[in-house]
């Protein structure tokens, strides 16, 4: 039955992960894994979480199934992270949790399937690598707009303005809430108002990606641009992730919002989305959600949560800093003032592959080969070591 099948290629943060594993060098930094960091180097456990699942234990009573869409309770508490508590429109919306944010946009492509074979998604160049083999895999035709020029460092926003102009009513524009992966780029609140205004013109439906909500601006300020698109159009589908902000990365836990033009259609929604779980993972798991729950209902344990994002942010921003100083030293002629620019875990470099490579191989800084850096990676100790490697191949 299997003697046809040929094996894959490795996935390549994954190659590069065994790869950092397996240098014995002392000295070696790992850029390419997209996880937060510390200044040890270490991904802890967020004291809010361990604090909650210590509530879990003591109150839970039963592991019995959830039902298709999970836990309702964190899906309200979760949608109003991302739409806002007091939104009067909530009616409109279903929220499902789902197993991670990569299960959100599975069970999101079976519906845009269902709901209209011929839609194209229009996706930005670059997108996070998994987008691409995720949804079109799913069978959803897919498209690019321009989004990161490599010479300037900075959003082509003329020419993701120009290709959107053009786009047929009814396709779907994937957008990244903030922290764009993999650039770190974001749009300003201006181009945001710019694009919603493009969106409602040209009958769009938008599909915001909010994988790290927290670790651009702020929570709040980060679900602007959600909460703008959600009092603009009529449908829009969201999926997002509880891995970055609430540290909760194997525990898989995410989220789905969908939204219709009216309570009837939400129900329908509603409907077709548990149908797809029902087929696809039946149930979601429980402990990621409920761990989410306890934090966000709870006064103390939130606003616990909400300084540990804010901490996190700021070492990201701290570090970003700091490598952009060491670099003004150690390679003076070249400008990598865009690093300080970016937001969240991700920013691109800006060497070509080669350098890439010679940085793996005489230096042992991994990061792969678009140059995409984890800022997380870096720390006090390593920043200097990091600018002269970088200076050395340069």
């Amino acid at each position: 039955m299997f003697e046809n099948l040929k094996a894959q290629p490795a996935d390549a943060i994954l190659r590069l992960i065994s790869e950092y594993q397996n240098d014995s060098r002392p000295q070696k930094i790992d850029l390419g894994v997209g996880v937060y960091r510390n200044e040890k180097g270490e991904t802890p456990i967020l004291t809010s979480v361990k604090r909650a699942e210590k509530m879990l234990l003591a109150e839970q009573e039963s592991k019995t199934y959830l039902g298709s869409g999970g836990d309702p309770v964190f899906n309200d508490l979760i949608q109003g992270l991302i739409f806002g508590a007091d939104n009067a429109q909530h009616e409109r919306i279903v929220t499902l949790h789902t197993p991670g944010g990569s299960a959100a946009l599975c069970v999101a492509a079976g519906l845009i399937m269902r709901a209209r074979k011929d839609t194209t998604l229009w996706v930005p160049d670059p997108t996070w690598a998994n987008h691409v083999p995720l949804l079109g895999g799913a069978g959803v035709s897919l498209k690019t707009y321009s989004y990161y020029d490599p010479h300037s460092k900075s959003v082509r926003f003329n020419e993701l303005l120009e290709t959107l102009s053009s786009v047929p009513a009814g396709d779907m524009v994937l957008l990244h809430g903030c922290c764009h992966n993999p650039t770190g780029m974001d749009l300003s609140r201006d181009q945001w108002q710019q694009v919603a205004a493009l969106i409602t013109d040209r009958k769009l439906v938008p599909f915001v990606d909010m994988a790290y909500q927290g670790f651009a601006e702020g929570l709040e300020e980060d679900a602007w641009p959600v909460r703008l698109l959600f009092r603009k159009v009529p449908e829009m589908i969201v999926a997002a992730s509880c891995s970055k902000n609430f540290a909760l990365y194997r525990d898989r836990i995410g989220s789905l919002s969908i939204v219709g033009t009216d309570r009837a259609a939400r129900d329908i929604l509603r409907s077709q989305a548990h149908n797809i779980v029902r087929t696809m993972y039946s149930m979601p798991p429980d402990h990621g959600a409920a761990v989410v729950r306890r934090i966000l209902a709870n006064k103390d344990l939130n606003a616990e949560w909400i300084a540990e994002v804010n901490a996190m942010r700021g070492r990201l921003k701290a570090m970003r800093s700091k490598l952009v100083d060491a670099l003004k030293t150690t390679a003076p002629g070249h400008d990598f003032s865009h690093v300080t620019r970016a937001n969240g875990l991700f920013s691109f470099l800006g060497v070509n592959e080669a350098q890439v490579d010679k940085l793996k191989s005489e230096y042992g800084v991994y990061m792969v080969g678009s140059s995409r850096i984890n800022v997380a990676g870096i720390t006090s100790k390593n920043v200097g070591y990091l600018a002269e490697s970088v200076a050395a191949v340069l």
